[in-house]
């Protein structure tokens, strides 16, 4: 692409400060005049990024073809991955460690009242409900929101404390 004269370079520059200051709309329609495909992005930062490197592509010129021939290559030749990552995670919820066992209960005294929580292998159970966390039982016994693990005044373990 033929690199673009003075004015024009300029005109891309003050563009391109002026695209943080647009909304996602905005910038999705310019994306759209730009690439002459639709964003399936929804992140401002992302279409910004992407519209100014473009714009300034335009400006000042692109990749030569050398370039992109050696890029290609690059990546042509990178290494595979021979073994998996040492750490393997398991797909799904993870329990946290911080957590009681499944089948213990948890006791406190809250405005003169005894409250009783039962540890769940997926949640806790409250007054025949199940809660996916501490801290929304500690928000339905107290009304406004609360750690869990502060509000039933958990122990912290040593290897958590900072």
């Amino acid at each position: 692409m033929a690199l673009l004269n003075q004015t024009e370079t300029i005109a891309f520059l003050h563009e391109i400060e002026g695209l943080p200051y647009k909304t996602v709309a905005q910038l999705q329609i310019r994306y759209l005049e730009i690439f002459g495909e639709a964003s399936r992005s929804n992140h401002k930062q992302f279409l910004v990024r992407r519209i100014a490197w473009r714009l300034q592509a335009l400006a000042e010129g692109d990749l030569s073809e050398r370039a992109r021939e050696r890029a290609l290559s690059l990546a042509r030749d990178a290494d595979l991955r021979l073994r998996a990552p040492q750490a393997v995670s398991v797909p799904g919820r993870h329990r946290d460690p911080r957590l009681p066992q499944p089948g213990s209960t948890l006791s406190r005294i809250f405005r003169d009242r005894t409250v009783t929580v039962k540890v769940l292998e997926q949640g806790f159970q409250y007054e025949d409900r199940v809660y996916r966390s501490l801290s929304a039982v500690a928000r339905h016994i107290s009304g406004t929101q609360w750690n869990g693990f502060s509000f039933f005044q958990l122990p912290t373990p040593p290897r958590f404390i900072k």
